[in-house]
């Protein structure tokens, strides 16, 4: 059932997300709440999900299997689509005012007034409920940190108000799915989905100060703190040192698990992705910045396929 419309909601496409399918295809009453949780955007999702799928592949291995286990791929895809939207819904929440004063997000359904505060919350609450019906098909230990998660989704949104460095802590939630994912295979945590958080870590501060660099000026306007607005003409030096600490821990990962050679061929492809990104960004080009804040889905999808690769030849 359609929940009800907020009397304040008009079904007005968001500027830089019109044309994808939540405009064309679902139930007009549906639209807010879909572009509240992003579903308009699916982009994060990937970004979310990436780290997950990497740590299931990764640990496949450590069981004796030779591909990963696909109820559990089945499983962490849906648990990242449902709660990256409870995550963006309270970051909206949390930033409504700020994101009324900024171009790029005062269409957001909160900002504009087209989602109460009120039904904001009861979706996430719904959200949630759904994201734990997900969380019981999962062994204990995997169960306690999705559980754990909820404290660093909680602390983001506040982070751009007090530090330059707010990126830290997305990267922390962000990837927590790398630590979940060997729990759910192994029921143990170890060495390498460590290295793999740490590699997601350093990823996400290359990818989301590049993202960033879109919003610097308005946000600098309104208080909001960033690594873009921290690093400036310099964030070209700081990527090759985030994505050379990602790309070195991710290989450390897979040597840990002892993956076989075709892993390190094909990450070496991964690796070229980042150089290339580096290469083109343009920091005063928004359109570019968000063309290579998306392009991190084929980087994702590059890396699981080597892990994919080194596991099958290491038999």
């Amino acid at each position: 059932m359609s929940p009800p419309p907020d009397t304040t909601s008009v079904d007005q496409p968001i500027r830089d997300a019109a044309g994808n399918w939540v405009d064309r295809i679902a139930p007009p009453p549906w639209r807010p709440y879909l572009r509240l949780a992003r579903a308009d955007r699916p982009i994060g999702t990937w970004l979310l999900l990436w780290p997950c799928w990497w740590s299931i592949a990764l640990a496949a291995p450590s069981v004796g299997a030779q591909w990963p286990n696909p109820i559990l791929l089945i499983l962490f895809s849906l648990g990242a689509f449902i709660m990256r939207g409870a995550g963006c819904a309270f970051n909206d929440i949390v930033d409504r005012d700020m994101d009324a004063k900024v171009a790029r997000t005062a269409e957001r359904p909160i900002a504009s007034g087209r989602v109460s505060v009120k039904r904001a919350w009861v979706f996430i609450a719904a959200l949630c409920c759904m994201g734990l019906l997900i969380l019981i098909f999962l062994n204990t230990d995997t169960i306690i940190l999705g559980v754990a998660s909820l404290g660093l989704i909680a602390i983001y949104p506040f982070m751009k108000r007090l530090t330059y460095w707010p990126q830290i802590f997305l990267g922390l939630a962000f990837n927590w799915g790398a630590l979940m994912g060997w729990t759910a295979v192994t029921g143990r945590l170890s060495l390498p989905p460590l290295l793999l958080y740490g590699a997601g870590i350093a990823w996400t501060l290359g990818y989301d100060t590049i993202y960033a660099h879109q919003d610097k000026e308005d946000d600098a306007l309104v208080g909001i703190k960033s690594t873009a607005l921290k690093f400036g003409s310099n964030t070209k030096s700081w990527l090759w040192g985030f994505y050379s600490i990602a790309f070195f821990l991710l290989a450390l990962a897979g040597g840990a698990t002892g993956l076989a050679w075709p892993f390190y061929i094909a990450l070496g492809f991964a690796g070229a992705h980042l150089v290339w990104q580096i290469k083109i960004l343009d920091i005063d080009s928004p359109a570019r910045c968000l063309a290579l804040f998306r392009s991190n889905r084929d980087f994702g999808a590059l890396v699981f396929l080597a892990i994919l690769l080194g596991s099958v030849f290491l038999r």
